[in-house]
């Protein structure tokens, strides 16, 4: 047993959680308190009803999220929103939420944890937010058919699957970019056309995302919004448990997308 202001502590000074400007529904840091001790962590991607159920049936007293409890907006707390709510505070168990200070953690984060999963070494930031990069890049000499193939068998594992934009036959990855969730944005798409980036790995992007990107010679990977985003929570919960010896289960609830 720990205590949840330790842990919630450790966590904000880690993902340098105070200084890393974000959405405003983010709320990054501890959501919601419990009563003070912690004996069980439970990871997800999303905060949700089949989440927090989940979480419950393990015994978990903190929930550590990336899309945390106000993602939706301002809601009426009626059906599953009071059912979340209920399960929670009758199980007390507090929920910690990180979005973009654990998407851009060196070590932790979803981004640098994707690039170690396609065996791509990052030499450098990509996709900037205000004052921070949220993703990486990096310069590389593998068939770009090999590497979504890569991504295809990584995205399998977490329930989900790759698309990509056209690839001609026998082009090559050379300079590559990284930004899990919904990182094919027209800022994202800009930048990388500004900076030379050829292949832009994501988890999904809008429908024109893929005509611009054709029309900027740039092939994007489409991994999965929800798959690109399970490796941060889940390596965040591993270090929580080895730092504060209490044992830690991830729960799995895919998306689809």
């Amino acid at each position: 047993m720990t205590t949840t202001a330790l842990i919630v502590q450790y966590l904000d000074d880690l993902l340098d959680t105070s200084s890393t400007p974000d959405f405003p529904n983010a709320l990054n840091g501890l959501q919601l308190a419990n009563d003070g001790s912690v004996h069980r962590i439970a990871a997800a991607v999303d905060f949700s009803l089949r989440t927090v159920t989940a979480a419950a049936e393990a015994d978990a007293d903190l929930l550590i999220v990336h899309h945390g409890m106000f993602w939706a907006g301002v809601q009426q707390i009626r059906g599953t929103t009071f059912e979340r709510l209920r399960t929670l505070i009758t199980r007390d168990m507090a929920v910690y939420a990180s979005h973009l200070p654990l998407d851009r953690h060196a070590l932790y984060g979803n981004n640098a944890l994707l690039a170690a999963e396609l065996g791509l070494e990052p030499s450098g930031e990509f996709a900037r937010f205000k004052t921070i990069s949220i993703g990486i890049a990096g310069e590389s000499d593998v068939a770009t058919v090999d590497l979504a193939t890569i991504a295809d068998s990584f995205a399998h594992r977490y329930g989900g699957s790759v698309r990509t934009t056209p690839i001609e036959p026998g082009r090559r990855t050379r300079t590559w970019a990284i930004c899990t969730g919904s990182g094919a944005g027209t800022e994202t798409l800009i930048e990388a056309r500004e900076r030379g980036i050829d292949t832009l790995i994501v988890g999904e992007g809008p429908h024109h995302s893929a005509v611009d990107a054709d029309e900027s010679g740039i092939v994007v990977i489409y991994a999965g919004h929800y798959a690109t985003e399970t490796l941060g929570v889940r390596a965040l919960a591993a270090h929580a448990s080895d730092r504060f010896g209490v044992p830690w289960t991830f729960i799995e609830a895919p998306t689809g997308l």
